[in-house]
């Protein structure tokens, strides 16, 4: 999920960094550092099930394509 999730942030026009998206989960009420997002990018940390609706939510994707799923 972690390589899905960085996916997202590129292609988002103009892309956001790691800082901004830990900005725009902040806003949904989940307190992520830099640190965290990048070690979730890299498989090195698992997500409960708030913070991927949060990350699906300001990255403006479903849950599903998160997983992976059409």
């Amino acid at each position: 999920m972690g390589a899905r999730i960085r996916q997202a942030r590129l292609r988002i026009k103009p892309e956001i960094s790691q800082f901004d998206l830990a900005g725009r989960l902040a806003a949904r009420g989940v307190d992520l550092d830099r640190p965290t997002i990048t070690r979730i990018e890299n498989g090195k940390r698992f997500l409960r099930d708030y913070e991927i609706k949060a990350f699906a939510k300001a990255l403006k994707v479903s849950v599903a394509w998160l997983f992976g799923e059409r």
